[in-house]
């Protein structure tokens, strides 16, 4: 496993740890929402940490190119599923994100059956990295409103324009025969 994995691997171990602060925090401003805070930023850093090394180092690898979306995922979705029980976060809104995600996830699985290896598209790295910052914004935040509103739209439209580009772009992965 290469060094860029193994930091991918460490993101997604700091989820736990991420959602026992968020549960401990309920959704108040105080300690454990700032200790949350700064669990998701480094696990965050984590992203474009180990994507430098993969590029640097050539360790892009096709383990990598599947582990990091997907760690990615399961950090943002753990937040907004946090958000969504504490009722900030509209489960419609959480529902697209999810479609999005297995929708994608789905193409990537049928590509790999055919040999091929979509990678994060420019259109996902801009919605991770905007998710993310909704996410730091709204756990400093929780029980403002109008943050949570700009939030859930950011994140929307960010999910389902970056959806419809991975679908246009890699079309013919459902359709080729080869």
């Amino acid at each position: 496993m290469t060094l860029a994995s193994k930091i991918t691997m460490i993101r997604v171990a700091f989820i736990p740890l991420f959602m026992t602060f968020m549960y401990l925090g309920a959704g108040v401003p105080g300690l454990w929402m700032w200790l949350s805070l700064g669990v998701f930023i480094l696990a965050s850093i984590t992203d474009y940490i180990d994507g430098q090394i993969a590029r640097k180092r050539n360790q892009v690898s096709d383990f990598g190119k599947f582990l990091d979306p997907l760690a990615d995922k399961l950090l943002t979705i753990a937040a907004m599923v946090m958000f969504c029980q504490w009722g900030m976060m509209p489960a419609w809104a959480l529902m697209i994100v999810l479609t999005r995600e297995f929708a994608v996830t789905g193409l990537r699985l049928v590509a790999v059956g055919k040999g091929k290896v979509i990678a994060a598209g420019w259109s996902g790295k801009v919605k991770t990295a905007s998710t993310m910052v909704c996410l730091c914004v709204w756990i400093v935040f929780p029980g403002i409103e109008l943050i949570a509103g700009i939030c859930t739209g950011v994140i929307v439209v960010t999910t389902v324009y970056s959806g419809v580009e991975y679908f246009i772009q890699n079309w013919n992965c459902l359709w080729d025969e080869n």
